[in-house]
């Protein structure tokens, strides 16, 4: 028994051949070709006014500055020198489910790129049939009526359909486009991730000195209200002083309850970062005493954030993936050429079906050309390009607003430095004058509610202190945020677990 196994490869070979000699002899890829934008390459600044944060020798020991240029690590929150908030992200990284969504997105579409890029190979498919056939008189008029046969069929099929106009090229650079859209949601996952996780570690510490400095202040509250009892009852102060120092007691006693709430509010989320249900967190209580504040911040040059930012890269990548689809309703507008051969084995007896005398086979070329179609095509494409100028507006705005947010980082670290330079003269000055009032005292020179007053006004001082050093922290670690963190590339999709690799 012979076999037609050669003559496959002959059909498929004269498809491939017809192919290419058909794409040598013109085929063209319409549309526009994608050109990255500038991407504020043209801005030197990222504030009209220049900062104390620019001058290495600005602001003394409590001084920040930053070193245009310089590299920052992938890990970011390495700057802060602390290993229990390096375990914080570490936790979040690792059980965090919107990261292991966007990797599963990532993922998809990959598989979607290459199910696209399948398109531009010839399609092979085989067929086979069976069945039982009879001929009616109409049909064959005068010819001889075979009775009722069985047939049997088998054989492969090869279609290629020419991208003479270079839509399916576009198609598949449009699939690439999205899947590199894909893989910055994932990155702007990652850093979103630890960013909330330092921000919320740090926002937990801060709110714990706060309660730590309130209650120590409440107590301040209560030893000043038993000594002013005590020198009513010896009828050297009056009991408007009494209800004063209540009052004061009562008064303070009501900033607690908002603390702890917000305290709670912060752990919970922290918990959530790290894809954990708040009752079994069990977290590390983060001490700003053992967390290093930069002294020196990289701060890469302004012509570099559209380089860094995940957002403005995605934006890219959504700029290319509509220009891309110009090109794909462009082609449409072009005739498609399809290039079809089947080979198939046709016999009424399944023994004879390999025979060379059962062999069947075909070669078809079509063209399918737009005639009338009522505009359809013409508006689709001028749709995409209407799409494409939304896509470079957003594009351009979403780096005007990168830039707003690093500006806005930059002066809140110029400010932070000034409200903690007033909160630190404030707790030293409240700290001198209660030596002085103790002392002033005891030589009989005032009386005790002097005392009491400026051992109140050095607690409300510290508390004041402890908030503005706080809030430093969380405005350094947004300020690495909106520079975009580290440069980092995505790790493949499969694993949540995993960090974002080094460029």
């Amino acid at each position: 028994m012979k076999t037609s196994l050669p003559f496959a490869s002959f059909l498929l070979h004269a498809i491939a051949t017809a192919a290419i000699a058909a794409v040598a002899a013109g085929c063209t890829t319409v549309g526009p070709d994608f050109k990255a934008p500038a991407g504020g390459e043209d801005v030197q600044r990222y504030t009209a006014e220049r900062l104390a944060l620019e001058d290495p020798a600005a602001g003394g020991k409590l001084g920040q500055h930053i070193e245009p240029g310089a590299p920052l690590d992938t890990e970011w929150w390495r700057l802060f020198a602390s290993p229990d908030l390096d375990a914080l992200v570490r936790r979040s990284l690792e059980g965090n489910h919107t990261l292991a969504e966007a990797e599963a997105h990532l993922a998809q579409s990959r598989e979607l790129m290459a199910a696209q890029a399948g398109a531009l190979s010839p399609q092979v498919s085989m067929t086979a049939g069976v069945g039982r056939q009879k001929y009616g008189v109409e049909m064959l008029g005068d010819f001889a009526k075979p009775p009722p046969f069985t047939y049997f069929a088998l054989g492969p099929t090869v279609s290629y359909m020419l991208d003479f106009a270079g839509g399916t090229k576009r198609a598949i650079e449009r699939q690439e486009a999205l899947a590199g859209y894909q893989e910055q949601q994932v990155r702007a996952a990652w850093l979103a991730v630890t960013g909330n996780a330092v921000m919320l570690a740090m926002r937990v510490a801060s709110l714990r000195e706060q309660v730590a400095a309130v209650e120590a202040l409440l107590e301040e509250d209560r030893r000043n209200a038993k000594l002013v009892r005590t020198a009513f009852e010896a009828g050297s102060v009056s009991r408007v002083d009494v209800l004063s120092a209540e009052s004061q007691l009562a008064s303070d006693a009501t900033l607690v309850p908002p603390l702890r709430q917000e305290l709670a509010v912060a752990r919970h989320a922290l918990a959530v970062e790290m894809g954990t249900a708040p009752a079994n967190a069990a977290l590390t209580d983060l001490d700003l005493e053992r967390v290093v504040l930069p002294a020196t911040l990289p701060v890469s040059v302004p012509s570099r954030l559209a380089h860094r930012r995940p957002d403005i890269l995605a934006a890219e990548a959504e700029l290319h993936a509509a220009t891309a689809a110009v090109g794909v309703a462009e082609a449409d507008l072009y005739p498609r050429i399809t290039l079809t051969g089947s080979l198939t084995q046709q016999s009424t007896d399944l023994g004879h079906l390999f025979d060379r005398a059962s062999n069947a086979w075909s070669l078809a070329g079509g063209l399918v050309a737009p005639l009338l179609d009522g505009g359809t095509l013409r508006a689709e494409r001028r749709a995409a390009v209407d799409a494409m100028h939304a896509s470079l507006a957003h594009y351009e705005q979403t780096v005007a607003a990168a830039f707003g947010q690093v500006a806005d980082a930059l002066d809140a670290l110029e400010h932070d430095r000034e409200e903690l330079e007033a909160q630190t003269r404030a707790r030293d000055t409240a700290g001198a004058n209660v030596e002085l009032a103790r002392r002033s005292y005891a030589e009989g020179n005032s009386g005790v509610l002097q005392v009491l007053d400026a051992q109140r006004a050095w607690q409300r001082a510290q508390l004041g202190y402890v908030r503005a050093r706080g809030q430093r922290y969380v405005d350094t670690a947004q300020l690495l945020l909106a520079l975009g963190g580290g440069d980092v590339a995505v790790c493949p999709a499969a694993s949540s677990s995993s960090a974002p690799l080094r460029r």
